[in-house]
């Protein structure tokens, strides 16, 4: 919504108070300072959605599904696409979209571009309209299938990375996800554009159904593998998307290069984290789907160790478990509640015998990789799962599994 349309509404709740419920908060006290605002949130309240009742429009929390929304609503995401006339791209897929929203914001950066991150790895988007924003400006936006479950307006450049099932719990199964996940095109227009994976069927399939100029990725990067600082094909195709959006901008290859030679790859993302006697720990915890970690596998290959397992959200490990047979990984943490089902799919396995661990404890997790994987090998958690079941999120895993081998070094 547009802010003309924003002030008919006169009692305006708040539905979710995290991060960017605050900054909501904010928005709305500076440019509608006449409207009442109220809060909802679960941690005020376990009876906060039966709030809504008392006010006229409701702004929708991404963490919140649709459906528990029951007045007029609208969300922050939505807001700012509403709102802002500059350039803004959009970066949405299962994994990788973090990655790649760096890498671009990076290059614009790297270009001399005015350029901010915004989205879920940024701030908020609602936090950046609370300052000077100059006609150049440019919006990297990392978006989510919660924050496009109900889009509106789409971004100028599109760029969607790869599908692979996930959130099932949220948008109920993966028709909806990937719908969601669509959303982020629905509204692009002639002057747009939509930046895509050809590896991906359904995506393209989805160039059928934009009016928006279409661009696969480019196939050849200007640079030399040994001069990439990110492992792994997967964030291959991550540069190619980058690589693209910055041909749009007439960015030339030499700052491109520079730009990729100087990017920090982000924490938790096959991220080396020690070397004890010879073993490499290496921590993926932002990996929380089976086709993520076979990615993870297959970029280091020289696994001795993986810590597999977490919420059940009933994905298909079958091909996980033949990736890890093929590389022969010889020893295998399992964590609650997935690590069942990938316990009982290795017992089904005939000539394969890895040594088990069946654990909540990420502390004896890292004291059996030590014990047990040989010097020059990989220990590698990347559990194919969400981290729900005894994490509040890959963060804390991530930050739990440092804490244990740092303290082992």
């Amino acid at each position: 919504m547009r802010l003309e349309e924003l002030k008919k509404y006169k009692k305006i709740l708040i539905l979710g108070y995290g991060k960017e419920g605050q900054v909501t908060e904010k928005f709305f006290k500076k440019y509608l300072p006449e409207v009442t605002i109220g809060i909802a949130d679960k941690k005020i309240s376990q009876n906060y959605l039966n709030d809504q009742k008392n006010y006229d429009l409701v702004i929708r929390s991404p963490g919140i599904p649709k459906k528990l929304v029951t007045k007029v609503y609208t969300t922050a995401t939505n807001i700012f696409l509403a709102n802002i006339d500059n350039i803004v791209i959009g970066v949405t897929g299962t994994k990788g979209k973090s990655t790649t929203a760096s890498l671009i914001y990076s290059i614009l950066k790297t270009a001399g571009k005015k350029v901010h991150l915004v989205g879920n790895i940024g701030l908020p988007m609602l936090e950046e309209m609370l300052k000077t924003i100059e006609k150049n400006d440019i919006f990297v936006a990392e978006l989510s299938s919660y924050q496009l479950d109900d889009i509106k307006y789409s971004p100028h450049i599109a760029v969607v990375l790869d599908l692979f099932p996930e959130h099932m719990n949220y948008h109920g199964d993966i028709k909806n996800y990937y719908q969601a996940k669509k959303n982020i095109i629905k509204y692009l227009t002639a002057k747009d554009y939509f930046i895509y994976n050809p590896k991906f069927l359904n995506l393209c399939e989805w160039v059928k159904d934009v009016k928006a100029k279409t661009i696969p990725y480019e196939e050849n990067l200007p640079i030399k593998d040994k001069d990439i600082p990110l492992l792994g094909e997967h964030n291959r195709e991550n540069i190619k998307a980058a690589l693209t959006v910055a041909h749009i901008f007439n960015i030339n290859n030499k700052i491109i290069i520079k730009a990729i030679k100087n990017f920090k790859p982000l924490p938790h993302r096959l991220q080396l984290v020690g070397n004890l006697k010879g073993i490499l720990f290496y921590d993926d915890a932002i990996s929380t789907t089976p086709e993520s970690t076979i990615y993870a596998i297959e970029s280091l290959k020289n696994i001795g160790t993986i810590f597999l397992g977490g919420e059940n959200r009933g994905y298909d490990f079958s091909n996980l478990v033949k990736t890890i047979q093929k590389y022969k990984i010889a020893n295998i943490v399992l964590f609650p509640d997935s690590g069942e089902k990938i316990l009982q799919l290795l017992k089904s396995q005939s000539e394969y015998k890895p040594k088990i661990l069946v654990t909540k404890n990420m502390t004896d997790a890292v004291s059996f990789a030590y014990k047990n994987t040989l010097p020059g090998a990989v220990c590698l958690l990347s559990t194919a799962s969400p981290s729900y079941s005894l994490w509040k999120n890959f963060e804390e895993k991530g930050k739990e599994f440092q804490f244990f081998v740092k303290k082992l070094c």
